[in-house]
């Protein structure tokens, strides 16, 4: 299973199980992500989730090796799932309760940019993240380009997704990217000790929260995925890009 999913005191923990692939996201991913996502959204018996992943990452970002095969086959077709990166998108924006992400270990493009739409984020003081946007010659993703600036502040995005350089575990706390940093071995036991102490709250209060927080800036996030798309599907698979994905094949 690329997804596996577990429920302890109202709280759905949601792991990335692709630990041979350090948990990228293939289509199958994305789609297990979305239907699991939905599926706890509409749960009166889950009050918060919790992503994490297995192994020695949270998550590598996008395949590669898939989406170089998907752009020499079918030309830019970025989305051949059920649901795709776009439809878990979509259901990170709709997700109505408290989305909690425990960082693991490595975070790359998605497996960083995700944090944009947590609720709370928790971070291994051994974990870094990354995007990796302009090694690759592609477009920032994820509503990164509108959540990151407000989140982090201007200078701190452009760094992020400009540089395609790691940043530590403490950096992402001083930049506001994540709330807490814990000791490897205490992570999920710390995100998880938060995560119910929300979900013991009413439901329908917890809900309320989130939609009032959210209702503000529903239709920018929306409006940077709609940006961010244009822009993506036009450097894919250009000179830039195809060349970084040679590269990281050849490698692999």
């Amino acid at each position: 299973m690329n997804l596996l999913i577990d429920d302890v005191n109202r709280v759905r923990t949601l792991t990335f199980n692709r630990p041979d692939a350090l948990n990228a996201f293939n289509e199958a991913l994305y789609d297990e992500t979305t239907v699991a996502l939905r599926a706890a959204a509409d749960d009166p018996e889950v009050g918060v989730v919790l992503l994490t992943g297995t192994g020695r990452a949270f998550s590598a970002g996008n395949d590669l090796v898939e989406m170089q095969a998907r752009i020499s086959v079918r030309g830019a077709d970025l989305a051949p799932g059920e649901h795709g990166f776009y439809g878990m998108l979509d259901a990170l924006v709709d997700f109505p309760k408290p989305l909690i992400c425990a960082v693991n270990g490595l975070g790359v493009g998605i497996g960083a940019t995700i944090l944009g739409f947590a609720d709370l984020a928790f971070m291994s003081s051994s974990a870094r993240l990354k995007c990796p946007f302009t090694s690759l010659g592609v477009a920032p993703e994820a509503a990164s380009s509108y959540l990151l600036p407000r989140l982090i502040g201007r200078q701190n995005a452009a760094w992020l997704l400009m540089s395609s350089e790691w940043i530590s575990a403490e950096e992402a706390k001083d930049m506001g990217l994540v709330w807490r940093v814990c000791a490897p071995d205490e992570l999920l036991s710390e995100a998880r000790r938060h995560a119910e102490v929300l979900a013991s709250k009413p439901l329908s209060s917890l809900k309320a929260v989130k939609q009032t927080m959210l209702a503000p800036i529903r239709a920018d996030i929306l409006a940077a995925v709609e940006r961010e798309k244009a822009l993506f599907t036009e450097l894919v698979g250009a000179a830039a890009n195809v060349d970084a994905l040679a590269a990281f094949a050849d490698r692999k």
